[in-house]
C-alpha cells in the first residue's frame, strides 16, 4: 500500500469517526437546557383499555410491553412531552383464545401493524397535572387526541434512581382507526389509561 493511500485511508476514517460522533451528540443532547429526560420502566408502565361487550358488560385488559420517555421541564412545564411505543401483540385480556381473535385482521392485525406510537404534539399544565396534545398510530391510521394527565408523584427510589410516575386517560373510536367489527352498541368508544413511571437519565 502506498503512502498517500494510507494517508486517504486514515483521512477518511477519521471524518467518519467525526461524523458519527457529531450524529451521536445531536441525537442523545437535550432539547433545552435543565429538561429532566424520564426513561418508561416497562416493569411499572403499561396502557389499559375498556370497551363495551354487547351492551352487557365491558372486555378490560391491558398492553404488557411498551417504551418509550418522557421529558419534564420544571421551569416550563408547557415545553414537556412524551414519546412512546407499545408492542400490540403484548394485549392480555385474560382469555386466550380472545386475545389471539383481537391479534387478528378483525381487530389489531398485528402481523401487519405489530407497533401503537403516541407522540406529544403539545401540553397544557395545570398545576402538577395537565393536558397532553398528540397524535396517535394505531393500526396504520394517525389521528390527533388529547390526554388528560394526573401527577402521581416522584423522588428517590430505594436504588439510587429518581422516579416520576403519571395517569393519563383518554377516550378514541375504533372506527377513526379503521376498525369496525361489530362487538354491539356503544362498542365503538374505547377507553385507554396510560399508566407511566419513568427513570431519570
Amino acid at each position: 500500500m502506498t503512502h498517500s493511500l494510507k494517508r486517504i485511508l486514515t483521512r477518511s476514517r477519521a471524518i467518519a469517526a467525526a461524523v458519527s460522533l457529531v450524529g451521536l451528540l445531536a441525537f442523545t443532547a437535550p432539547a433545552v437546557a435543565g429538561d429532566e429526560v424520564y426513561d418508561l420502566d416497562p416493569a411499572h408502565s403499561f396502557v389499559t383499555f375498556s370497551i363495551s361487550h354487547l351492551g352487557f358488560s365491558f372486555i378490560e385488559g391491558r398492553f404488557n410491553e411498551l417504551e418509550g420517555e418522557f421529558v419534564y421541564d420544571p421551569e416550563a412545564p408547557e415545553n414537556s412531552r412524551v414519546t412512546m411505543e407499545v408492542a400490540t401483540a403484548s394485549i392480555d385480556t385474560n382469555h386466550a383464545e380472545r386475545d389471539r381473535h383481537l391479534r387478528g385482521e378483525d381487530f389489531l392485525h398485528v402481523s401487519e401493524y405489530p407497533v401503537a406510537r403516541f407522540e406529544t404534539t403539545g401540553f397544557e399544565p395545570d398545576g402538577e397535572d395537565g393536558r397532553l396534545l398528540g397524535e396517535l398510530t394505531l393500526h396504520g391510521e394517525t389521528r390527533p387526541i388529547e390526554v388528560d394527565v394526573t401527577f402521581v408523584g416522584a423522588g428517590e427510589d430505594p436504588w439510587g434512581g429518581y422516579r416520576r410516575g403519571y395517569v393519563g386517560t383518554t377516550t378514541i373510536k375504533r372506527s377513526d382507526f379503521g376498525m369496525d367489527y361489530d362487538l354491539g352498541p356503544d362498542a365503538d368508544e374505547m377507553r385507554l389509561r396510560f399508566v407511566l413511571e419513568g427513570i431519570r437519565q
